[in-house]
């Protein structure tokens, strides 16, 4: 038996202490400006267009360099969680990306901006897996989904407090200082961490010697609110059960081919529309005639209404059928994108401001429940791999969607570019189709052979 193993996870249960949600605060409010800075380039586009005389088709590297930036960001930085422990690559991340953004708002040539956004892109897509995993450890068992769930909720929560932010200061201060503040105050934030952010308890149990020892010690005193004693045989370490991680090629052997391919098929397309529609709205609302001071809200709306939407789909998703509910959210989906094709050069604003809050269940809900939907298809054997590698189309699927908006709304106008991010919806909708049903039954076959 693991002694310290079971020490730590019975102080961290016995209560919600005040130690313990200052570091979820903490990694709340890291994940809030994660989320302030990712949307940066959506809500800043119109004003950046204006001031090098660009078109409209000349951002699409720039919104696409940032989820690039994530993508290679999550997969290496991430990593070295295990490696340098959460606390130096969390702040490292933090540093990367708000350091980047800052700088961004001195550039005076658009290649720079792409440069300083796949740097940003770095550092943003390391922070995240890293901050929810200390955010998850640090809370008692019972509530780590939900604060699992509050702490990805701050990603859309910064974006719609960064389109507030815009509305009201871009007209004053220029489209740089979204930049100075999405970089200086994360910076200002790093400064605190240095002197509260603990480390990970199981990266230090994992290191065996006298100053981890006592590093755990005090970080289990400030949870408990009491001393704990803790000896240095504590930290050695039983034998534990490892297993073997799961081979790429068993999602594809027999029957699980097709599922694997719905799963990935579903990550990727519904990717390509929800970033269509969020790298590129407040571009499209101002030439449909929107005054460029009111187009920022439309980034507030469709992130505060998947807010709202994510909430109560977090709550009920473990009881319900994920397939038939993803069934659901892309027939809404591919209904507003029509509505909002034939509805966008009304300038009937109400109207569309409402289907853009709508758009906020119909294509982006779908990002908490395709979570679900690997779980319901994959035994928990290979479940990690699975995850892993969908979340990795789903990457794909948004360098796409962030890339081709400024063809598709050259080529169709506003009106063609909401009913072409139909097409993806619908093209989800089929890949949910072929996913098939009692493939867990043949994945544990696949494996127990």
């Amino acid at each position: 038996m693991d002694v310290l193993k079971n020490q730590i996870a019975i102080t961290i249960d016995q209560r919600f202490s005040g130690y313990q949600w200052l570091v979820v605060i903490l990694c709340f409010c890291i994940a809030l400006f994660d989320g302030f800075d990712t949307q940066a380039v959506a809500f800043t586009g119109p004003a950046i267009i204006d001031a090098f005389h660009l078109s409209p088709k000349a951002l699409a590297p720039v919104l696409t360099a940032g989820i690039i930036g994530m993508t290679v960001g999550a997969m290496c930085l991430g990593m070295l969680g295990d490696k340098l422990g959460r606390r130096k690559t969390l702040m490292l991340c933090i540093f990367i990306f708000a350091t980047a953004t800052f700088l961004t708002g001195f550039v005076t040539h658009l290649d720079h901006i792409f440069m300083l956004r796949i740097l940003a892109g770095l550092g943003m897509g390391g922070a995240t897996p890293v901050l929810l995993a200390l955010a998850a450890e640090y809370s008692p068992k019972r509530y780590k989904g939900l604060v699992t769930t509050g702490v990805l909720l701050a990603l859309p929560a910064g974006a719609m407090l960064g389109g507030l932010l815009a509305a009201k200061i871009m007209p004053v201060w220029g489209w740089q200082s979204i930049y100075f503040i999405g970089g200086g105050i994360p910076l200002i934030l790093l400064l605190a961490l240095l002197f509260i952010l603990p480390e990970s308890l199981e990266y230090l149990r994992q290191k065996p010697n006298e100053i981890n020892t006592k590093r755990i010690q005090q970080i289990l005193n400030k949870i408990s609110g009491q001393p704990i004693q803790l000896k240095q045989s504590h930290l050695v370490q039983t034998q534990e059960v490892k297993i073997e991680a799961a081979k790429l090629s068993v999602l594809f052997q027999k029957t699980m081919a097709k599922t694997t391919l719905g799963v990935w098929g579903t990550y990727f397309f519904n990717w390509i529309a929800w970033f269509m529609l969020l790298s590129w709205l407040p571009t499209i609302l101002k030439q449909a005639g929107l005054d460029p001071i009111d187009a920022p809200y439309a980034s507030v709306t469709v992130n505060a209404a998947f807010i709202c939407f994510a909430i109560p789909l977090a709550f009920y998703l473990p009881k319900l059928n994920t397939v038939k509910i993803l069934y659901f959210m892309f027939g809404c989906g591919i209904s507003i994108a029509i509505a909002l094709g034939l509805m966008i050069q009304s300038q009937n604003w109400a109207i569309i401001f409402a289907l853009i809050a709508l758009a906020g269940f119909g294509i982006g809900g779908q990002q908490l429940a395709l979570n679900y939907l690997v779980i319901a298809v994959y035994p928990a054997e290979v479940r990690s791999t699975a995850t892993g590698w969908a979340i990795g189309m789903g990457r794909l699927g948004a360098i796409i969607g962030s890339a081709i908006g400024g063809v598709v709304l050259a080529g169709f106008g506003i009106n063609g570019y909401f009913f072409a991010l139909a097409l993806p919806l619908v093209l989800a909708l089929i890949c949910v189709f072929i996913i098939r049903k009692g493939s867990q039954t043949d994945m544990k076959a696949l494996i127990s052979e």
